[in-house]
C-alpha cells in the first residue's frame, strides 16, 4: 500500500502522464475497482465487464486534445489514475488494495489543481448514485451534488449524479436542491 503524501513520513507518490501504451493498464485498473465497488450495480453474471468498450473509450479519451491522464505506478500494475480536462474530472480509480491509503484524495486534489490552473472557476464530475464510497470522498473534499442526473453509458444504465466544486469560492457554498434541480437525459 502506498502512503498518501510525501513529507509526512509516508512513501512518496510518483505521478506520471499516461501514454497510449497505458490503455490496457487503465482499463484493467478501472475493471478491478469497478468489480470491487460496483458489483451490486453491474453484477458480472448479468452484465459482464465491457473490456473492449472500456479499452476503446480509454484510447479515445487519451487522444482528445486537452485531456490529461495522470497515473501512479505500483510494482506490477497501476495503483491509481485521474483523467481530467479544463473543467471536468472525467475518470478516477484507485486499485482496491490501495483503498484507504489517501491515494484517491490526492488524485482528486491533483485533478482539481490542474483544472484550477487552467482558469476554470468551477469543476464538475459525474458519479454513479450507487457508488457511495466515491460520493463520500467527493463530499468530504467539498464537492456538492447539483441535482442533475443522467443515465450511465453501460448496461444496466444506472443513474449518475453531477457534482461540482467552486474553485474560486472563499466561503463554503450553500445550495438548495429543489425546483432548480434538473434531470438530464
Amino acid at each position: 500500500m502506498i502512503g498518501p503524501t510525501a513529507g509526512d513520513g509516508a512513501a512518496e507518490i510518483r505521478f506520471r502522464l499516461a501514454t497510449p501504451k497505458d490503455a490496457v493498464a487503465l482499463r484493467d485498473l478501472e475493471k478491478a475497482a469497478n468489480l470491487a465497488s460496483l458489483g451490486h450495480v453491474f453484477p458480472p453474471a448479468d452484465h459482464p465487464y465491457p473490456d473492449e468498450g472500456v479499452l476503446a473509450r480509454w484510447r479515445s479519451t487519451m487522444a482528445e486534445p486537452g485531456v490529461r491522464v495522470e497515473v501512479v505506478d505500483g510494482p506490477d500494475r497501476l495503483l491509481a489514475f485521474a483523467a481530467y480536462d479544463a473543467t471536468t474530472l472525467r475518470h478516477l480509480a484507485v486499485h482496491p488494495e490501495s483503498w484507504g491509503s489517501g491515494l484517491g484524495r490526492v488524485m482528486v486534489q491533483r485533478a482539481v489543481a490542474g483544472i484550477a490552473a487552467g482558469g476554470a472557476d468551477r469543476a464538475v464530475l459525474w458519479c454513479l448514485e450507487a457508488n457511495t464510497r466515491a460520493r463520500g470522498l467527493y463530499a468530504h473534499l467539498g464537492w456538492r451534488e447539483t441535482g442533475r442526473t443522467r443515465q450511465a453509458g453501460w448496461p444496466p444504465y444506472p443513474i449518475e449524479g453531477e457534482h461540482d466544486l467552486c474553485l474560486q469560492c472563499k466561503e463554503p457554498e450553500t445550495r438548495t436542491l429543489g425546483a432548480e434541480a434538473r434531470h438530464v437525459r
